[in-house]
């Protein structure tokens, strides 16, 4: 037997600048028709009164609707910062804010966001983003095409 003992892991040379409370609340009412209002007296954000995200200010951690399959990822590649609730089973993921990526984060609130959004209000903003012109709002859709039968 060796008497020498395991190394320990080497602590990750980059670890991702934290999001404070205030960044994360700017972030989530920017997002186009998003409201904050209580939910179990914790801050929420929704569109039309569906829920994207909570947040939980005093313990600086978010809880975002989140895809079965990036909840997965996510929780299995950096667990200290990404957990399941006992609402995992609707995507429900929390989030450590101070232990998250910023960018990574700007992206998931958006993925969120749009899970729960109007698809006209996503296709508005996806439009405004992409340089098209957005139609006004309240606006008729596009007529749909129907598919000929062969």
């Amino acid at each position: 037997m060796s008497s020498l003992s395991p190394t320990p892991p080497t602590p990750p040379t980059h670890v991702p600048p934290g999001l404070r409370s205030e960044e994360f609340q700017r972030l989530a009412l920017s997002l186009p028709e998003a409201e904050e209002q209580d939910h179990f007296g914790k801050p929420s954000f929704r569109v039309r009164g569906k829920i994207f995200a909570t947040h939980w200010v005093a313990e600086e951690r978010a809880v975002l609707k989140l895809s079965l399959e990036e909840q997965d990822s996510l929780v299995q590649a950096q667990p200290d910062v990404f957990s399941v609730t006992p609402w995992g089973h609707q995507g429900w993921t929390r989030v450590e804010l101070r232990r998250v990526d910023r960018t990574l984060l700007e992206e998931l609130l958006v993925g969120a966001w749009r899970r729960v959004a109007p698809k006209r209000v996503v296709a508005q903003w996806d439009a405004g983003r992409s340089g098209e012109p957005a139609a006004p709002p309240g606006s008729p859709s596009p007529p749909r095409r129907r598919r000929r039968a062969t």
